[in-house]
């Protein structure tokens, strides 16, 4: 077993010493030496819980022949950041994680990582790293309709106020499919995540059996020499796409996969989602698709269930992190009581709702698919040349194909103020531009959504759309990632009031079709277009100095990754 800590050891020799410093015996320095990597810090309640896991993973390294070595990477969290300019550091914040991770495994050298995560930036940033380094069903995503609603009077500030008390009663993911549970799910079905693992309850007391076993398989792969680029492939990018379409999962994996595997050297883009989502079994009921809060998803059989499911589309031959394949870890788990154990959680999480729930409830059947279509689409035309996304299953079926009038805005800000003032009417598309990885970092535009979605009116009548992103809880005809952005003269940018906007999802086209009310033919477009482009001038950057303005400058498009090159 060739060992690289040991390599480093007769290179640098002030690297015992060191170690020696702050603990170490002389005989830790010739055991495998491991890192052990989370974002565990008091930033919000995915990561204040996580120290806890680390200590299980630390222990189990070390009592199965190894040293290990904790190092942090503390997250954001989108929720609060939401509202203010704090936002804008949300996805900037992924790529700067990555970077801190590949500087401390890099820096000291560590023959095998664990990586502890749990939010919707922290996972996918984790999941790039060793590719560089080695009460009731009151849930979080429900707030931003809340707090439209009191501003709106549709109810009392004192309703709002027991929401926000009591949607997050402990530390964890947000209990939805959002992006945070998405890249949970991405990660165990690429292979890199224990079988059963994603989305286990923050409080669920084999969690931090899962973080001890952990290190204990990680001392195994050491010694078989297996590392996180044996395991992760293109076939293996193929499976978690596949599993991304039945759990309707957030449209940001459409930026978080592509840049994962960039960074293994596979090349994935937004249209391989597209590709791959047209005919396949859509299965999960879960918010905000669905009914259920997210930690019922584990208590259905999770990841191992849903691949059961969908198994005839999977590449079953792929190794995953436990040294096996993926065919031999679903059979292993139809013998070893992991579903049984499920269905007895199930039985005990549901009894007091007085109502029978089975796991078909959560995860439907291959064939009882709750769709048969995927779950998002990749729209292109004329506004979107390179791409722009939609999750189809949150949207309303009506609003499929639709031809609206185009109300711009050139920030969030002014575009959530428009529609609590009642200036946005049903029959427009209400655009939100200058807010793409080089305008402004990218952030979300999720309560203007949800501004919109508590609006009966409105619901099912006007589109929003723009090159930033949006919540994995957003729901409604939400547009987003729209490519080329403003900031670099993309057709978004060229957009004026009262043009006519076409949506046609089921043949992914998204289209300025008409100028103020008046269709016009494809040749008349391109020559009115032509024309606003050549007026058109760049804005001063939004960012002169520090981290956004580093991502401005070098992020690519989100249909690639929107990582920085």
């Amino acid at each position: 077993m060739k060992l690289h800590s040991q390599e480093v050891r007769t290179l640098a020799p002030e690297n015992d010493p060191l170690k020696i410093g702050m603990g170490w015996s002389v005989s830790d320095l010739s055991k495998p030496q491991i890192f052990v990597e989370s974002t565990f810090g008091d930033s919000h309640p995915g990561s204040a819980h996580l120290d806890q896991f680390v200590q299980q993973a630390v222990q189990a390294v070390n009592e199965h022949g190894g040293k290990a070595a904790r190092y942090f990477a503390t997250d954001m969290c989108d929720g609060i950041a939401q509202g203010h300019d704090g936002i804008n550091y949300s996805l900037p914040h992924r790529d700067a994680i990555v970077n801190l991770v590949e500087a401390q495994a890099n820096a000291s050298v560590y023959d095998g990582g664990v990586f502890i995560a749990s939010c919707d930036k922290s996972v996918p940033a984790m999941l790039m790293s060793p590719a560089c380094a080695i009460n009731d069903l009151l849930t979080l995503e429900q707030i931003g309709k809340f707090d439209a609603w009191e501003k709106t009077g549709v109810i009392p500030n004192e309703q709002l106020d027991y929401y926000k008390h009591n949607a997050c009663p402990s530390c964890g993911a947000c209990s939805f499919m959002g992006t945070a549970s998405t890249m949970q799910v991405m990660a165990e079905a690429l292979g890199l995540m224990l079988p059963g693992t994603a989305l286990m309850p923050a409080t669920a007391p084999e969690l931090k059996q899962a973080a001890y076993d952990a290190g204990v398989q990680m001392m195994k792969l050491v010694e078989q020499g297996i590392t996180a680029k044996d395991i992760v492939t293109k076939k293996s990018f193929e499976n978690a796409i596949m599993v991304h379409a039945a759990i309707s999962g957030s449209t940001n994996a459409t930026m978080h996969l592509p840049a994962i595997a960039h960074e293994f050297g596979i090349e994935i883009d937004a249209d391989t989602f597209d590709r791959m989502h047209r005919g396949a079994h859509y299965l999960l009921n879960i918010r905000p698709s669905g009914d259920w809060p997210a930690q019922y998803f584990y208590y259905a059989g999770g990841v191992p269930r849903v691949m059961e499911e969908i198994k005839s589309m999977l590449h079953l031959d792929v190794l995953t992190v436990t040294g096996k394949t993926l065919g031999e870890n679903l059979e292993e788990l139809k013998h070893n009581g992991f579903y049984e154990h499920c269905d007895e959680i199930l039985k005990e999480k549901t009894a007091h709702l007085g109502i029978h729930v089975t796991r078909e409830d959560i995860i439907h059947s291959f064939d009882n698919a709750k769709g048969t279509n995927g779950s998002i689409a990749i729209l292109k035309g004329n506004l979107a040349p390179e791409g722009s996304v939609i999750k189809h299953t949150a949207c309303p079926k009506n609003m499929f194909t639709a031809t609206l009038h185009a109300k711009p805005y050139d920030s969030e800000e002014a575009c959530i103020a428009a529609v609590l003032h009642g200036e946005v009417k049903p029959g427009d598309a209400i655009f939100i531009r200058y807010e793409g990885p080089r305008g402004s970092g990218m952030p979300e535009m999720f309560y203007t959504g949800e501004a919109i979605c508590a609006d009966p009116k409105l619901a099912s009548s006007v589109a929003l759309i723009t090159d930033g992103r949006f919540s994995g809880a957003s729901r409604g005809p939400v547009i987003g990632h729209v490519s080329p952005e403003a900031a670099v003269g993309g057709p978004i940018a060229l957009v004026e009031k009262d043009d006519l906007i076409q949506i046609d999802v089921p043949n992914r086209l998204l289209a300025i079709v008409g100028v103020k009310g008046e269709p016009k033919t494809p040749a008349e477009m391109d020559a009115i277009l032509a024309e606003r482009r050549a007026k058109w001038q760049p804005r001063e950057p939004k960012y002169k100095s520090g981290l956004l303005k580093l991502y401005s400058q070098h992020a690519v498009s989100p249909m690639k990754g929107a990582y920085m090159e």
